[in-house]
């Protein structure tokens, strides 16, 4: 296993700048520019990372800002869900442009029945536990059951009265987002004007930052006195799925360079470190941009620039030349590997595991680090419990 200090990352990114064009091998040759990798170790880098984000930025919200240090470092975390909805863009739409790229019919059976097995087996699981044990619950409450079988908490969620498993709202943004892109790729397909998606993929971010400037003036202002104003912003800017596709479109823009244009995509990829770079700048802007969360420019502007510096990171990590392709670790492939089950348990066993240890007078570090081993220990078991045997039983059916 590879050091994983900082000293690595700074020396791996050196070596990668200074390596020479010979040396490099592309993803998509010239003599097979189609020819793909079976593993991107680079994407596993980043999903490690988005959890890792997600994870902290919680903890602190659930543990009154303990440790003292872990505000200040996580604050920006909520922007894991992004990270994360850039990775799904591009890992979902370069399927369905694969089979496009190849003339293939596209079928919504098996493209569903693909994301019903990883997906929905252990959301149920999840939502039984927060509807059948009460010690799961993080907060009081928890909204109708018809929500989250219906994937539509995230619409007009009550953060203040129903705040539990409110985590769940991003998987109905890709749940809308799974039911859609296919069908209007069949249709791009059918029609023959898949090239021309380019315009489509414009007019929706143009489209997402029209929306959320409505409802930034139009639903959110006039409730900015109320001593509850943060909970309408949620409600109507934050979760909403029309507000928040930035991350899965720009994911899709880079699937489609990916798949469609792969003598441009293997030019842009040598500079694989210096998109790295550039997304860290980006990401960093987005930062300073966004510390005020609720304010005009972080609602209305500062989803898309967020979406380009994370698309910048995954253009980086899929990239040949960058050293976040080449690095493989079997840490951060065993915590992606368990990105989604974490993310699902990671709150209800955050709350359990400080309820059974208070009054231990346990040092907040110690309690962050039992955290964080009760949630990996969770995942693991709703991985090899319910993930991998359905994931199993998936592979049969389809085949």
């Amino acid at each position: 296993m590879k050091n994983l200090s900082p000293v690595f990352f700074v020396k791996e990114l050196a070596i990668s700048l200074r390596r020479n064009k010979s040396s490099y091998k592309t993803l998509l040759e010239p003599d097979s520019p189609h020819k793909t990798q079976v593993k991107f170790y680079g994407l596993d880098h980043l999903r490690a990372l988005a959890i890792a984000y997600v994870f902290l930025f919680h903890y602190f919200i659930l543990s009154g800002d303990q440790p003292a240090w872990l505000p200040g470092f996580a604050a920006f975390g909520w922007t894991g869900v992004d990270l994360f909805f850039v990775l799904s863009g591009f890992l979902i739409a370069a399927q369905l442009f694969e089979q496009v790229r190849q003339n293939q019919v596209i079928s919504f059976r098996v493209f569903f029945l693909k994301r019903f097995f990883r997906i929905i087996p252990a959301y149920l699981v999840t939502v039984g536990l927060y509807f059948v044990f009460p010690l799961f619950r993080e907060k009081e409450a928890l909204p109708p059951f018809w929500k989250f079988i219906t994937f539509t908490q995230n619409i007009g969620l009550n953060l203040k009265d129903y705040g539990t498993f409110s985590h769940a709202w991003s998987l109905c943004v890709e749940e809308h987002f799974y039911l859609l892109l296919p069908l209007i790729v069949m249709a791009l397909q059918y029609t023959g004007l898949i090239k021309k998606s380019a315009w489509l993929i414009i007019m929706l971010f143009i489209l997402g930052v029209a929306m959320r400037l409505y409802s930034y003036n139009s639903l959110y202002l006039p409730h900015i006195a109320n001593n509850i104003s943060w909970m309408y912003w949620y409600k109507y800017i934050y979760y909403p799925t029309w507000n928040r596709l930035d991350g899965l479109l720009a994911g899709v823009s880079i699937a489609a360079l990916y798949r469609f244009y792969p003598y441009a995509f293997a030019k842009i990829s040598k500079y694989g470190n210096l998109c790295i770079i550039a997304g860290l700048t980006v990401v960093t802007a987005a930062y300073f941009l966004c510390k005020d969360q609720r304010s005009f420019s972080a609602s209305v502007f500062g989803y898309p620039i967020i979406a380009l510096g994370y698309g910048l990171l995954v253009m980086g990590a899929i990239s040949p030349a960058g050293f976040l392709y080449r690095w493989q670790s079997k840490v951060t492939s065993f915590i992606a590997a368990l990105s989604f089950a974490i993310y699902l348990m990671h709150k209800g066993i955050i709350h359990i595991t400080h309820r059974l240890l208070e009054g231990c007078n346990i040092n907040s570090n110690l309690m962050l680090l039992i955290s964080i081993a009760t949630c990996i220990l969770a995942a693991y078991l709703l991985h090899i419990t319910v993930e991998k045997p359905f994931m199993k039983l998936r592979h049969k059916i389809i085949r």
